[in-house]
């Protein structure tokens, strides 16, 4: 039985990449040092996955910044203020449109999906050539190397449905323009990309398409059935994995997605996606893959393995057990890196938990078990575990669930008035007519703690340091 990781936390298990940056950021260390660390953790990673095991493992899901980012400058769709007139988009470039620099601002970032995390959203009126040979043959350039080390990946691609469909018009642009006008002009990227990993020796490829997920108009997903029919003699001979996560695929979306003819494989999130599991059972297209993501990918907590177990088995008897891969239901870029480094951690607390190098061990102890080669000692220690957080003092709390009991239609109501609750407030902030608050996080810098010590700065963060 096969194994398959969405993908995998790029930061490294001790935040090497995060000071990398922060390095080269401050003018302290050069591109080629960021490179070195970055090679450094990518050949880390998937090293991890194959020795745990697993067998489609992914490629191109590290990025210096988000992927989206990565796919807009593989696309060549820079805003004009940066002043990229084409060929090499190198790092000034790519960090100016990441954070902006002393001259222009940032792209716009908006949140991803409904995670913690955030990516860079594209402002489209047109798109220039594609960026670079350099970035257009990264991709082939690690498919060759990992096969020279006989490591074969899953190379992972934003989808060029969900790029668009993620993407807004340009500032001045007319109401009417919609970024899906585009996607003739992106297809023919993806099929040099495409062309290119087949010549370095891919087998499959993966494509990001999450916006799958959303209640979409039936222009919007026509927009998939016209993208992969085009991509089709491209992608011949190539095995495609389309992946979704986050959330339930609707029955139209599923639809279109299962009735696409170039399409190999199909991805689901089974751990939100309840409703898509039940729509698997009833109609799955025959001789088609079923990624199946079981592992949980946005939290730090162990897997119920024997509740996984028993939904992979009942979907072998609709997939047939050739066509059935273990999987997690989203990347595991949410959640934690590994907890071999929690050292204050007790151990009871951390038999409770699996960052992401735990979750690709459960990944591949599924799979393993589905094939009937199950560790019982691995499936028991599970089971132990589980049992323990559930009955643990530390999470269950006897005097809590008293109170929470003995709450009345009462209590849920303020015993002031809002407008009481306002005078307060301002009584006490003093606040201007339109307080606002920032997400994420000020530089730390020796000023700026000055002036929040004085009482000048009012943070609201939300993630980063």
């Amino acid at each position: 039985m096969a194994s398959h990781i969405v993908g995998y936390p790029r930061m490294g298990p001790k935040r090497e990449l995060k000071f990398a940056l922060e390095s080269f950021w401050d003018g302290k260390s050069s591109a080629e040092d960021l490179e070195k660390v970055a090679t450094d953790l990518r050949a880390s990673i998937w090293k991890q996955m194959a020795d745990a095991g697993i067998k489609y493992i992914p490629s191109n899901t590290f990025s210096y910044y988000d992927q989206v980012l990565d796919t807009t400058a593989m696309l060549g769709a820079v805003p004009d203020r940066y002043s990229w007139t084409g060929g090499e988009i190198n790092l000034s470039t790519y960090f100016s449109m990441a954070r902006g620099n002393a001259t222009v601002p940032a792209m716009e970032m908006t949140k991803w999906f409904d995670t913690n995390i955030t990516a860079t959203l594209s402002s489209l009126n047109w798109l220039l050539a594609p960026s670079s040979p350099t970035l257009l043959t990264r991709l082939s350039m690690s498919t060759r190397r990992l096969r020279r080390l006989g490591v074969d990946t899953v190379p992972v691609l934003v989808g060029p449905v969900s790029y668009l469909l993620l993407s807004k018009a340009a500032k001045g642009v007319e109401k009417s323009f919609s970024p899906l006008s585009l996607l003739s002009s992106i297809l023919p990227v993806y099929k040099e990309v495409i062309a290119q990993l087949k010549a370095a020796g891919a087998s499959w490829i993966q494509f990001d398409e999450p916006t799958l997920v959303k209640d979409l108009e039936s222009h919007q997903l026509s927009a998939f059935s016209a993208a992969y029919s085009e991509l089709e003699s491209a992608l011949s001979g190539l095995n495609v994995l389309v992946e979704t996560y986050f959330a339930d695929v609707p029955a139209d979306s599923y639809k279109i997605l299962t009735s696409l003819s170039s399409v190999t494989a199909y991805g689901f999130d089974l751990e939100r996606g309840t409703k898509t599991l039940e729509l698997v059972k009833s109609g799955f297209p025959a001789g088609k893959y079923l990624f199946a993501g079981v592992v949980d990918g946005r939290n730090i907590w162990a897997d119920d393995l024997a509740a996984s177990l028993a939904t992979l088995q009942s979907l072998e008897a609709v997939v047939g057990k050739d066509k059935l891969v273990v999987s997690t239901s989203c990347s595991l870029m949410h959640t934690a890196v590994d907890l071999v480094n929690e050292t204050k951690l007790d151990d009871e607390i951390k038999s409770w938990l699996a960052f992401a190098a735990q979750k690709v061990v459960e990944v591949n102890a599924l799979a393993k078990a589905l094939a009937g080669q199950k560790d019982e000692a691995y499936f028991s220690a599970n089971a132990a575990a589980l049992a323990s957080r559930r009955s643990s003092p530390r999470v269950t709390n006897e005097e809590v669930q008293k109170a929470a009991t003995a709450l009345k239609g009462s209590d849920h109501r303020r015993a002031t008035t809002v407008s009481a609750r306002l005078d307060a407030q301002q009584k006490k902030l003093n606040l201007p007519i339109l307080p606002t608050t920032t997400i994420g996080s000020f530089p730390q810098t020796v000023e700026l703690r000055r002036v929040r010590r004085g009482g000048g700065v009012h943070q609201c963060h939300q993630g980063g340091d």
